[in-house]
């Protein structure tokens, strides 16, 4: 994959001969982009070049551009994974036919079960029960996807849960990190670079949130939480303590990095779910078998808003910001600026109960306006079973729409954004819930899986109550996951599971996160399985459409550019994206902007927003290219042939 690289005067470029990995060094404070060493435990350098030199570096580099092919070389296909291991189906869910590989045009999109051990993940989730069925078991846990090496190769970190009483384990499970080295192999770092925490893993996000280049980690637990600040050498450090993030010893749930009031510090959301403690433990029967409670058995608890100092610590402003009076059983959020108004809102589901809409006044103080919005209910004005929540444009009108999952017997729902702060349930006109409603649904992701200009849909399956079939024929445990397809006018048609190959994977399921894992520019999915090993999805679509790929770096802004406004323009349509941390059902994905084109041959315009307010614009950009983009008031940028 080529990378593009555009700069504020007198950035500076640099390449590694020898491996073709590029690191560069702007003239601001920041620290530009590092550049990874190909060893386990890579060391991140940086050049440190006097600005008088950038002009006979920039001339090399323009030399190589039309001299040689260099750059970042295009992954491989990689192994194919082994068609074997799949699990049936258990009774009461439909045995669909998986489609046949032979046939790769069939279908729109495609999607290749590759199995975890084949590519080095032996990963295997614990949720540490008992048979005591206490809540938390039912809700662990989320899945991130971030580089945290800098190598431009996106890295998986999987959350766990922790021994229970009663729990008669060998090992204690800990979160696992799993390096990506290119050409479908990853390896686990965890030991190496420290983030294997032992607690009860819930919710996770990823951010820069001390703007030194290198993306942190956030672990929201069942007990004391987690950060941990990215060291830039390949290892990591528990900060918990020096930052004040600990949140006490609640029963946590989604998590997300974002700057309440664009001073260019990344501030904390970190949800809650319910009052839990071992001591006020509820338990069911039904029919005579053993059932988990549900959040109604128990009282709501605030979130929390911790609010960035800029010296390493954070400070709890949940009362005086407006969030801490408005208790919740809180599961996935997504942080995004819904009205356009160049602020952050807060977007955060609640289990059984009204959902959270807070939006904010511009200096980080939020008002609570779900039901005034249209996102607390359904049309219908249930309180359902919320789950996990996306945000993205799925009808191309220029504004960010909602998306959430929800339990058993209820449909999940898009809430289409209308403007002036007003959303309608739109999920029986797009046909965005089919095949959902039969499931209880967990993680999910509005993504362009198949690279045509609009957004398609992603629904992680399965069941919190592990005897459901013994007394419900009606679904089950483990069941398939759902992809729905988006034929450009905001209509969604189920497409799995003809659109999987390989094995089935039938679990039950909690958090998915997307990326593009091989560097071919097609998104792929990583899916938590509750118990189980996870599932990883390589996209095998066919036909090659145009994409282009975004990392952003603030200098004003923060680090991460968390809160950049993205419109894409080209011949065919306009697209428009907002880059967020901490999404999906307590997951984490896209700090790289992912755009599919379609049969566009260039991008005619690229505008971002930064949150600083500084606008950046360029035109005439390739496409199937990756672009690294600093903000600065004055942006230059060439290319690295392939």
């Amino acid at each position: 994959m080529d990378i593009f690289w555009a700069c504020n005067s007198f950035d500076l470029l640099s390449m590694d001969n020898r491996t073709g990995e590029h690191s560069i060094r702007p003239r601001s404070r920041c620290r530009g982009i590092p550049r990874a060493r190909p060893a386990t435990g890579k060391l991140m350098t940086w050049l440190r070049i006097p600005p008088l030199q950038a002009f006979p570096l920039l001339a090399l580099a323009v030399t190589i551009c039309f001299g040689g092919c260099l750059g970042r070389s295009e992954i491989s296909a990689g192994s194919r994974a082994v068609d074997s291991g799949g699990k049936s189906a258990k009774e009461g869910v439909p045995a669909f036919p998986v489609g046949s590989p032979s046939e790769p045009h069939a279908l729109p999109i495609r999607l290749e079960n590759m199995l975890p051990e084949s590519l080095g993940i032996t990963f295997v989730h614990t949720d540490g029960s008992a048979g005591h069925y206490y809540i938390v078991e039912t809700v662990t846990g989320g899945v991130a996807v971030f580089d945290y090496d800098g190598d431009l190769l996106p890295d998986i970190y999987f959350l766990n849960g922790a021994p229970l009483p009663g729990w008669s384990g060998r090992e204690i499970p800990t979160n696992a990190l799993y390096r990506n080295m290119g050409h479908w192999y990853f390896v686990d770092v965890t030991l190496l670079t420290g983030t294997g925490d032992p607690g009860y893993g819930l919710g996770v996000a990823a951010a820069d949130y001390n703007n030194d280049g290198f993306i942190d980690l956030y672990v929201n637990n069942f007990g004391p939480n987690r950060l941990y600040r990215n060291n830039g050498d390949g290892t990591f450090t528990d900060v918990t303590q020096q930052a004040g993030v600990s949140a006490g010893n609640l029963l946590g749930a989604g998590a997300a990095f974002l700057d309440v009031d664009n001073d260019g510090q990344l501030d904390l959301y970190v949800a809650n779910y319910v009052n839990f403690n071992f001591q006020n433990h509820v338990f069911h029967r039904r029919e005579g078998y053993p059932e988990y409670a549900g959040p109604r058995d128990y009282q709501p608890v605030p979130d929390i808003l911790y609010r960035n100092q800029g010296d390493g610590t954070f400070l709890d402003v949940s009362q005086s910001a407006g969030i801490a009076p408005h208790p919740g059983t809180g599961m996935g959020l997504v942080a995004c600026d819904y009205d356009e108004d160049g602020d952050m809102d807060i977007f955060v589901l609640n289990d059984v109960a009204q959902n959270f809409l807070f939006r904010n006044d511009g200096k980080g103080y939020f008002e609570e306006v779900a039901i005034l919005s249209g996102t607390a209910f359904n049309v219908y004005g249930d309180e359902l079973g919320s789950m996990g929540v996306d945000c993205g444009d799925f009808d191309g009108d220029g504004d960010l729409d909602f998306y959430m999952t929800s339990y058993q017997g209820e449909f999940p729902v898009l809430y289409r954004n209308l403007g002036n702060g007003l959303f309608e349930d739109a999920t029986a006109l797009s046909g965005a819930g089919a095949g959902a409603y039969p499931y209880v649904n967990w993680g999910t992701g509005l993504i362009d899986l198949d690279n045509d200009g609009d957004l398609d849909l992603y629904i992680a399956n399965g069941h919190l109550q592990d005897q459901i079939e013994l007394y419900d024929q009606t679904t089950a445990y483990r069941v398939e996951d759902i992809v729905l397809a988006n034929d450009g006018k905001g209509n969604f048609q189920r497409v799995s599971p003809g659109c999987f190959i390989g094995p089935r994977a039938v679990h039950s399921s909690r958090g998915c996160a997307f990326d593009d894992f091989d560097g071919d520019g097609k998104l792929e999915v990583v899916v938590s399985n509750s118990r189980e090993a996870p599932t990883i999805w390589r996209n095998r679509t066919p036909g090659k459409l145009a994409w282009i790929r975004l990392i952003l770096v603030g200098t004003q802004s923060n680090r991460s550019a968390v809160g950049a406004w993205v419109v894409v323009e080209t011949r065919l349509r306009r697209q428009v994206a907002q880059l967020v941390s901490g999404r999906g059902y307590q997951s984490h994905w896209g700090l790289t902007l992912h755009f599919g084109l379609g049969e566009a041959k260039k991008v005619e315009k690229l505008e971002i927003r930064w949150p600083s307010g500084t606008i950046t614009q360029l035109k005439d950009l390739p496409v199937c290219r990756e672009i690294v983009i600093i903000e600065g008031e004055l942006p230059l940028w060439f290319a690295l042939p392939r």
